[in-house]
């Protein structure tokens, strides 16, 4: 899960400040009526307390879920993380505070809620760590799964943590998938969310097409993620990413995982390999089939704000 930074144009309310959320006093907070969008219509707002943050260019907005109380997080989502008339993210993490045992919930653009992120997660642990969570290491729940996190580096608002992607399950390691009038060589796997890494020779091709159509494919009830793999060298692969919900983005923490996994299940790459995506590289570590990848990959704190959720909002 297109890769974003603050200061792009139609993304309102990021304000470059210490990443500690300077809106307490706003959790879930209604203001009345904010003029009438027309006639005889009065429309309600509430406060949405957020945080913004990126890995890899891979762009999220956090809100501790005591801060968004009573709301429909699906249409939230939808109206927060549209870059034109919201905030601008490629998803919406609605956290349950570390104290509380940390808890994310992810939700795209598109309002739907998905297992997770690997770039979200390191996300959602920045956060906690600028906000007061002292340890070096923090267990994160998600739909897929318990993830570990282990702070490796920190310089002000910039992290760098090593975190347990989980045991992937491979559901065919080769198989030749039917896309229009083409056959596509792929690995489908799970690796806390569903994937599917194609491998190409180069991105020369309408890659972002092919990827809506293999996300949807029937092949995949719940629709897949898509990467598109390419190989360096024994040690490097270059991939693209297509991610379910969301589209093209510059970065998938997930989408590397799978695409990692899926080179190395094949053989083509040793156990470590450095994932290259337009945003920058993640490392990862699969020591065996029967342990779990690791990823080493940063995460950075862009700024605090707060959203005004209309009722009605058309995004």
């Amino acid at each position: 899960m297109g890769g974003g930074a603050a200061g792009r144009p139609g993304e309102r309310g990021v304000e470059q400040v210490s990443p500690v959320c300077a809106c307490e006093d706003n959790r879930g907070e209604e203001f009345g009526s904010v003029g009438d969008l027309s006639p005889g219509a009065p429309v309600s707002a509430m406060l949405i307390p957020f945080a913004k943050a990126h890995g890899a260019k891979n762009d999220f907005l956090l809100t501790w879920a005591d801060e968004a109380p009573g709301v429909d997080l699906s249409a939230v989502a939808v109206a927060i993380c549209e870059r034109n008339t919201g905030i601008g993210a490629d998803g919406w993490l609605v956290c349950e505070r570390p104290a509380d045992g940390m808890r994310i919930r992810l939700f795209n653009p598109d309002g739907g809620e998905v297992e997770m992120s690997g770039n979200g997660t390191r996300c959602a642990a920045a956060w906690a760590m600028a906000n007061g969570y002292e340890p070096e290491a923090i267990k994160i729940r998600t739909g897929g799964g318990e993830k570990q996190l282990r702070r490796l580096q920190r310089q002000g608002t910039r992290f760098v943590f090593e975190m347990n992607m989980g045991r992937p399950v491979i559901e065919a390691e080769r198989e030749a998938l039917v896309v229009g009038s083409e056959i596509v060589n792929c690995t489908i796997l799970n690796v806390g969310n569903p994937q599917c890494a194609v491998f190409v020779e180069n991105f020369d091709f309408d890659w972002a097409a092919m990827g809506a159509a293999i996300e949807r494919d029937p092949r995949f009830p719940k629709r897949t993620n898509v990467s598109f793999v390419k190989h360096v060298d024994g040690l490097t692969l270059a991939v693209r990413f297509f991610e379910r919900g969301v589209g093209v983005t510059n970065s998938s923490g997930t989408g590397s995982t799978g695409a990692a996994v899926a080179a190395i299940a094949r053989g083509i790459v040793g156990r470590s390999v450095t994932v290259e995506t337009p945003a920058g590289p993640l490392e990862f570590h699969w020591p065996s089939a029967d342990e779990d990848v690791v990823m080493v990959g940063p995460a950075e704190l862009i700024g605090t704000g707060t959203f005004y959720f209309l009722d009605g909002h058309d995004a």
